[in-house]
């Protein structure tokens, strides 16, 4: 199977933006052993920005694009520093890839992405993806990493695209604010009622929400892709989604005819 699994600053980092050391030593070890197992692995990972603003002290996730931009740089480079060391350890090759809207929207420039994808993937890399946040500054054409995650699984014809996030899936209402909400295990089509559970964005380090993951679920089935949505806590989850037990909310990708 070839799998993209998109990460979320809530999986990758503390509350204070710091790298939550334990949590990505285990992604990187189950990420390992999956593509030992046989699996084409594409890890997008979010977190620059946010482990930026924690390792340089500020309060919070900026919100001019200077210091956004700034944070991304000093992000980025923690992030790819650990991946690097983390997946060397289980004698894995990442590979870093930082688009912006324009490498997705421009022709050439996307078949150049597609064509450089396959082609480290033949080479047995496994790619590390995120939005360019050191010089993208329309937030509009991408945004979020739910949305960059599906553009890269249609992109690459991905078999199954896993969203790690802070909530067990899509729910019937809000469960921070709601107890009686219930967690919904399979969504075979994306109808009004579904679109109508997103609220708003997630934590304050982040951008996602559930908006940005329905609108990645619309990519990723409309491209015949099936979605999971999981929580990022517990990366051995990912064994039990490849082993289709049900895990979070799966959504059933269809392709048009």
């Amino acid at each position: 199977m070839r799998i993209v699994v998109k990460v979320g600053t809530s999986t990758l980092a503390h509350a204070t933006g710091l790298m939550n050391i334990r949590r990505v030593e285990s992604l990187c070890e189950v990420l390992s052993d999956v593509k030992n197992a046989g699996h084409e692995v594409i890890l997008v990972s979010s977190g620059a920005i946010g482990m930026g603003a924690g390792k340089l002290s500020l309060k919070g996730r900026p919100t001019d694009m200077p210091t956004k931009q700034a944070a991304a740089a000093v992000g980025q480079c923690e992030l790819m520093y650990a991946y690097d060391r983390l997946f060397s350890q289980h004698n894995h090759t990442v590979a870093q890839l930082l688009l912006t809207g324009s490498d997705i929207e421009d022709e050439k420039r996307r078949v150049n992405f597609h064509n450089t994808m396959f082609r480290l993937l033949e080479l047995g890399a496994l790619p590390v993806i995120n939005e360019n946040d050191t010089v993208a500054t329309d937030e509009i054409v991408i945004g979020d990493n739910d949305t960059l995650g599906a553009i890269v699984a249609q992109t690459v014809q991905a078999d199954l695209l896993i969203l790690l996030s802070d909530i067990d899936g899509l729910y019937t209402a809000d469960p921070r604010r709601d107890p009686k909400a219930e967690l919904i295990p399979v969504v075979e089509s994306l109808t009004p009622e579904i679109l109508a559970l997103a609220g708003g964005n997630g934590t304050s380090l982040g951008t996602g929400g559930m908006v940005t993951k329905l609108r990645a679920a619309r990519i990723a089935c409309e491209a015949g892709i099936d979605m999971v949505i999981a929580n990022g806590v517990r990366p051995a989850d990912i064994y039990r989604i490849l082993d289709g037990e049900p895990v979070g909310t799966r959504f059933i990708g269809r392709k048009r005819i």
